[in-house]
């Protein structure tokens, strides 16, 4: 592979905080190795719209803090055809780039994979979901911000909650995945939690109901991850009403916490985390890598192939859901 001269960086996908982060570390990165660098304005879109910026240092001063991202972020359904992945080629050789960063999730890697495929850009991920729930890397950018968040909303939750003697059903984001759930959960200390990986039988809920409402607690949380079994019908909401229906003498309360989660300044785990993996995917380019995906695994820096990041499955630790039944007691 001839020497990179000119790389090109966008965000893709949901916003996660950090990803200013990784994109000032690829920034800083590439020109430090004498590498040429353009932002790419509202992800895949701005690829086809021929909507390039230059970077320098300068451009990428005091967005540490700063939670989304700089360079915006659009879904964009003609990346998904070949024709529209051939438009943004076009474009992007034509400004002379010949390797491409792709900060985002599995839906963004998937058009990465295609793109690194069919063209002769390569292309290399850094994991950026509040979801973490990327194989091949312990932890992805913004999941720990986000876990944060959904701790400290909940302990203001809880106040409520103890002061009515109230039960919240609490709604937080994970797709399928039901990382940030758990983990939140336990960090609240919350008396249930309802995760994807987990069937959760109605009859075992009310069981939970039962033991709280006869033992010493006046009130409780509920933590239901987004893509939780039966959440697909009427959601969270349906949820507590079927509860309502069987417990009238419960006061119960929902509350969706919805895309709180996705906002303010990243932790400084994430701004670390951020920092590492966009160092990494800059000198991965270097070594002549392409069609992976950056992690971080045991503190180490991780190159996944995209297909693996993409299709396999990262499992939860379900000791961690058993630890929470025993703390809840």
């Amino acid at each position: 592979m001839a020497k990179i001269k000119k790389l090109a960086v966008l965000t893709s996908g949901g916003d996660a905080p950090g990803m200013n982060v990784a994109i000032r570390a690829v920034v800083r990165t590439a020109i430090y190795h004498g590498i040429e660098v353009v932002g790419v304005m509202e992800g895949y879109a701005g690829m086809i719209d021929n909507n390039f910026r230059p970077m320098q240092s300068r451009d990428v001063s005091d967005i540490i803090a700063k939670g989304g991202t700089i360079l915006k972020t659009a879904r964009c359904e003609e990346f998904r055809t070949k024709e529209g992945r051939a438009k943004a080629y076009e474009n992007a050789k034509a400004l002379g780039i010949d390797a491409l960063v792709v900060i985002g999730g599995d839906g963004s890697f998937s058009g990465a994979k295609l793109f690194s495929e069919e063209f002769d850009i390569p292309t290399v991920g850094i994991p950026g979901t509040i979801d973490n729930d990327l194989f091949g890397t312990d932890s992805t950018i913004g999941y720990d911000t986000a876990l944060n968040t959904v701790v400290s909303a909940i302990d203001k939750i809880r106040d409520t909650a103890t002061s009515h003697k109230r039960v919240f059903f609490v709604e937080v984001m994970g797709r399928d995945a039901g990382f940030l759930a758990l983990r939140s959960g336990i960090g609240s200390g919350a008396e249930a939690i309802l995760i994807p990986e987990v069937h959760t039988p109605y009859d075992k809920l009310k069981q939970f109901l039962n033991d709280k409402t006869k033992g010493h607690k006046s009130s409780s949380i509920v933590i239901v991850a987004e893509g939780a079994e039966g959440m697909k019908e009427g959601g969270v909401f349906k949820l507590a009403e079927r509860v309502n229906e069987d417990y009238p003498e419960l006061d119960i309360r929902v509350s969706v916490l919805g895309h709180m989660q996705r906002g303010g300044a990243p932790s400084a785990f994430d701004r670390v985390l951020a920092s590492q993996l966009g160092e990494a995917a800059v000198v991965a380019l270097l070594d002549d890598q392409k069609s992976i995906m950056v992690g971080i695994q045991n503190s180490k820096i991780s190159h996944v192939p995209f297909n693996q990041a993409i299709k396999n499955k990262k499992n939860v630790n379900l000791d961690l859901l058993k630890l929470s039944e025993i703390l809840s007691i």
